[in-house]
């Protein structure tokens, strides 16, 4: 239960989390997991990767915009935030597994954007406000400089309305386009009158060459000052149309006050919220049972929309430890990779003393994301990535191109070939763990050897969801371990003579090549297997 809880909760866990956290009520872990957040709100800024620069290893979030540079530190951006989901010198918590749940919700993407100053300063109010208020996320995004660029929100004005945020705000960030049951929440004329309330708005120095800041700007004189009067969906709202360096704001306000009283909107982010965390298919009962009543407590007047309250309920419910949601969704990538370094342990190198061995490491991670179609703060459409909306959910992590490169990238720790720094190869230390588990190592005649059981108990443990069955196991020690050509016995001799003699190089390979067939079959299955 409680690797359940950090599998979902966070990019998954170390195997000292797990033991740490075993014996907790679901109360105090959750708790624990939602505290543990403070950690994080103030980490190091990014800072230059590349080698041999004079500001190498240096924050450049306040340098003049060089827009040669800034695509090199979009990526860095993008490093630094998959660094925070991978690293282990903190205790664990939820808020980069939350953030990455907004950052898909409410979509931008650099390849529009291209402005990485901008993206920082979105994914950086994403992650300070995950916890917060979501009507206070919905207004600041709606005047966020990134999604003014991305949604065309900027060009927004009186005589030339845009539609484009006036539609997202309402079909994907708030009431959802239909009800559980598939009816309108909105119509045409309600994206309309949103778009004129939303006239107005710019950006300052966007990929201005040389200019050290930038901001959100409302104008006044490029804003519709009519009355809004919005659908029957919306009771028949008005919303007062205004003059004036604050009427932006205002209605900006009177909007969202409004579209949060639409009563799909709480359902809406609360079924979003239980595909995220718990299990991609919602049905009817679950609707009825656990959507229903936890969107009624999101929005009532004791909570206020606050989101905090909300993830303590749903993760530290019945529903989300019944046995029919251990296990009911595919690893997206990731999880997949994030969680296959933090599970194995492989150390992040720190940003600012060792940029050098941290770009190298997450240039990886970031590139076997990619690979298997996740790429963070760059999603392939306003929708966000396609395992969280379309038929299917996270099943389609997996394709007929995704199959082979999600194990190829898992092999790589089994068999280490990436140098991420003198004396640190990215990779299982097999040897090591199963040393440890040894009693005695050195005494052979004192005690027994580490038996094919213990071997497979030792490099599987947090790695499934769901135990492995007796014939699964038989399967991995008779049939990969020992090649259906040795019996359990002679691993006995095996490991024993390396024990005898460690330095012997052609028994420790024989003893290595056993086990990475085993780990690296393992990991096939943990890749397909749900999480």
């Amino acid at each position: 239960m409680a690797a359940h809880l950090l599998r979902r909760a966070t990019f998954g866990p170390t195997l000292s989390e797990i033991d740490n956290f075993e014996g907790k009520t679901a109360t105090q872990a959750v708790e624990e997991l939602i505290s543990n957040a403070t950690y994080y709100k103030s980490p190091a800024p990014p800072v230059e990767l590349a080698d041999g620069r004079s500001d190498s290893g240096q924050p450049f979030l306040s340098k003049p915009y060089d827009p040669n540079r800034d695509a090199n530190y979009y990526s860095y951006i993008q490093n630094w935030w998959i660094g925070l989901m991978s690293g282990q010198s903190q205790p664990p918590s939820l808020l980069e597994k939350l953030t990455a749940f907004w950052q898909n919700h409410f979509v931008t993407a650099y390849v529009t954007v291209d402005d990485h100053r901008l993206m920082y300063k979105y994914l950086t109010f994403l992650r300070a406000g995950a916890l917060g208020n979501f009507r206070s996320l919905v207004v600041g995004i709606t005047k966020d400089p990134a999604m003014l660029i991305y949604q065309d929100g900027y060009k927004n004005e009186k005589t030339k309305p845009n539609e484009n945020y006036g539609r997202e705000l309402q079909e994907l960030f708030t009431v959802g386009q239909k009800d559980f049951a598939g009816n309108h929440n909105y119509n045409e004329d309600d994206v309309k009158a949103a778009a004129r309330v939303l006239t107005g708005w710019g950006v300052t120095n966007y990929k201005a060459a040389g200019s050290t800041s930038f901001d959100t700007v409302f104008n006044p004189d490029r804003h519709d000052t009519e009355n809004k009067t919005f659908s029957s969906y919306y009771s028949n709202t008005v919303i007062t149309g205004r003059s004036g360096v604050g009427s932006g704001d205002a209605e900006v306000d009177d909007l969202v006050a409004m579209l949060l009283r639409h009563p799909q909107t709480p359902r809406f982010i609360c079924r979003k919220l239980y595909r995220w965390y718990v299990d991609p298919e919602v049905t009817q009962e679950i609707e009825d049972q656990v959507i229903t009543p936890l969107a009624e407590f999101f929005a009532s007047s004791a909570n206020n929309y606050a989101i905090t309250p909300v993830l303590r309920k749903l993760l530290s419910s019945q529903i989300f430890f019944d046995n029919r949601n251990i296990g009911a969704i595919v690893k997206s990538p990731a999880e997949l990779m994030i969680g296959a370094i933090r599970l194995f342990d492989q150390p992040v190198p720190d940003i600012t003393t060792e940029y050098g061995p941290f770009r190298i490491m997450m240039n990886y991670m970031s590139a076997s994301m990619k690979l298997l179609d996740l790429n963070f703060l760059n999603q392939p459409s306003v929708f966000g990535f396609l395992p969280y909306y379309q038929t299917g959910y996270s099943k389609n992590w997996i394709n007929g191109t995704t199959l082979g490169q999600r194990g190829s990238r898992t092999d790589t720790l089994v068999n280490p070939t990436l140098t991420i720094k003198p004396g640190y190869v990215l990779g299982v230390d097999i040897l090591g763990r199963l040393r440890k588990i040894q009693p005695n190592f050195s005494n052979v005649a004192s005690s027994p050897a580490i038996t094919c059981t213990d071997v497979l108990a030792e490099l599987s443990r947090g790695l499934y969801a769901v135990d492995l069955t007796q014939i699964q196991q038989d399967f991995l020690i008779d049939k990969i371990m020992m090649m259906n050509s040795s019996p359990r016995t002679s691993w006995i001799n095996e490991w024993n003579a390396y024990r005898g003699n460690p330095t012997d190089i052609t028994r420790q390979n024989t003893i290595l090549w056993r086990c990475r067939a085993l780990l690296k079959y393992m990991l096939r299955m943990a890749e397909y297997q749900l999480f």
